[in-house]
């Protein structure tokens, strides 16, 4: 994985995840931790949500990450966005699961409560590829 777009996910701690079933496609604000490797997201919803639902029905999804508040702050030359495309691991088991939640406290402490409510799951992100576009017509692709 290219620096930059390490950089890009570990400055970021929320991106916008593409969920889809039949009834059609939904996207969901979330917030996320990562592996030390940057190749699996973390995250947490709530069992009575349409976005579980459709997860249950299709584990393929696509995550944006982008750099607009970093460059709305002055911070950058042009907006960055990177997607990721993967698929979710539900029904993780023990370990797993404590791993993710510790990953999330860490990085999320306002999550605290929410995670441990009982109809919460705590989901992995695999991913597969990710494409950055940087600026309006600069894009790289990366099959993971």
């Amino acid at each position: 994985m290219r620096q930059d777009i390490r950089e890009l996910i570990e400055s970021n701690r929320f991106g916008v995840l593409a969920t889809a079933a039949e009834s059609g496609p939904h996207c969901s604000l979330m917030s996320y931790a990562v592996n030390e490797s940057c190749t699996e997201f973390y995250m947490a919803t709530d069992t009575n949500t349409k976005k579980y639902r459709n997860l249950a029905a299709n584990p393929s999804v696509s995550l944006l990450i982008d750099s607009r508040e970093e460059t709305a702050r002055g911070r950058g030359a042009a907006t960055r966005a990177l997607t990721i495309t993967g698929t979710i691991q539900r029904g993780l088991n023990e370990l797993e699961k404590k791993t993710v939640r510790a990953a999330l406290c860490r990085r999320h402490p306002d999550l605290k409560d929410f995670l441990d409510g009982p109809s919460v799951e705590v989901i992995v992100l695999k991913i597969n590829a990710l494409q950055l576009l940087d600026g309006i017509t600069d894009s790289y692709f990366e099959e993971v």
